[in-house]
């Protein structure tokens, strides 16, 4: 199933299900130490589970920001498919692109973008035309 954010009549493909959650799992399993949504709620908890209002589009940018930055220092052996479940991984295995260096560009979507890029300009577009952004599956 394809999963994607939705602002207004746009859609910003992001990918398989599974590898969005993993890209979830990742995050809250290295940078929220206290649980999920404890450290970036606008993202782990709005974004994900339910709506990200406009308003609140540029903490969370800046949250999304922070995010990459501190993913970029971890390598791409320590993704976290299921946080639920941490005996799970990836489907292709340890079988990557070497264009994979860390956990912030290990999350790409089939035309090459990464999903932070792919966030950040759903966020553009959701504060351009102040409407809400919310993860939607095909």
């Amino acid at each position: 199933m394809t999963v994607g954010i939705l602002v207004d009549c746009f859609y910003y493909e992001l990918g398989h299900s599974d590898f969005v959650h993993s890209f979830f799992s990742t995050i809250s399993y290295h940078l929220e130490k206290e649980g999920w949504g404890t450290k970036y709620p606008l993202i782990m908890n709005e974004l994900y589970n339910d709506i990200l209002n406009w308003d609140d589009v540029s903490v969370a940018k800046s949250n999304l920001n922070e995010i990459e930055q501190k993913l970029s220092k971890h390598s791409q052996e320590h993704v976290i498919w299921d946080i639920d479940d941490l005996s799970q991984e990836p489907p292709w295995g340890d079988k990557i692109s070497s264009k994979v260096t860390n956990l912030a560009n290990y999350y790409a979507t089939t035309d090459g973008k990464t999903f932070f890029e792919v966030i950040r300009t759903a966020m553009d577009m959701a504060e351009e035309d102040k409407c809400d952004l919310k993860i939607h599956k095909l």
